[in-house]
């Protein structure tokens, strides 16, 4: 389950709870407005954790390629010196390295679609918020003036004290309703957001036994390759 459809959830679930709460609807509206608010802060933070992420798996390939090419000086000068054993081995690391720098690039471009995916939650969410507060702002004026008109209506009637418990009773009834269709306009937006995939780890199987052994004998052919090619190198020169 995604994060927008786990806080979706919640909300639902928790919606006729918070309805009850607010008398005036209002304040249901302010306050469904303050929690998109912090879903949208949610989401930055986690936008923000998913950048750091990244930044941190790319300075780790950084790292490794700069050991890479000090490998590869280490084997140039080892042949120079006649020590192929020394330059076996420098090859050899420089090989295993290639290969952290494959799982490095893959982890980082699965970072990279889930910071996609978030961003694209983020301003789909935002412009949500935006045309909810637009939206909150002729709901509380309609709300103001069907009051003003129900005072006003109460009033000329000359609705005696006696009838006043009935008057209430009447209020209540449509304020209820007026929190009915908040709680139905912010569950529509909320639902209308989408649904994101959160991925929280990066799983690699590990290889067999006959995997490893044929990753070693493909590691000893390229570095049997570049030995000959050293060597070569030496004799033209």
């Amino acid at each position: 389950m995604g994060l927008l459809e786990r806080i979706t959830s919640i909300f639902k679930a928790k919606a006729h709870t918070i309805t009850e709460k607010f008398e005036n609807p209002e304040e249901l509206l302010n306050y469904s407005f303050e929690k998109q608010h912090e879903l949208i802060n949610k989401l930055r933070q986690d936008i923000t954790t998913v950048v750091t992420s990244k930044k941190r798996l790319e300075m780790q390939k950084a790292k490794l390629i700069a050991n890479i090419a000090t490998l590869e000086d280490q084997a140039r000068r080892a042949i120079e010196s006649n020590r192929e054993d020394l330059a076996r081995l420098a090859l050899e690391r420089k090989n295993l390295i290639n290969v952290q720098i494959n799982n490095l690039d893959t982890q980082i471009q699965g970072v990279q679609k889930d910071q996609i995916k978030l961003e694209d939650a983020e301003k789909s969410l935002s412009n949500k918020v935006e045309e909810f507060k637009t939206r909150k702002e002729m709901i509380k004026a309609k709300y103001s003036a069907a009051e003003a008109e129900v005072r006003i209506k109460e009033n000329l009637s000359g609705i005696s004290e006696e009838m006043g418990d009935i008057g209430m009773i009447l209020n209540r009834v449509e304020e209820k309703t007026d929190r009915m269709q908040a709680k139905a306009a912010a569950l529509d937006e909320m639902l209308e957001s989408g649904v994101i995939t959160d991925y929280t780890q990066t799983y690699e199987p590990k290889d067999s036994d006959i995997e490893e052994e044929l990753k070693n004998i493909s590691i000893k052919s390229v570095v049997d390759g570049e030995i000959a090619k050293m060597k070569a190198d030496l004799k033209k020169t």
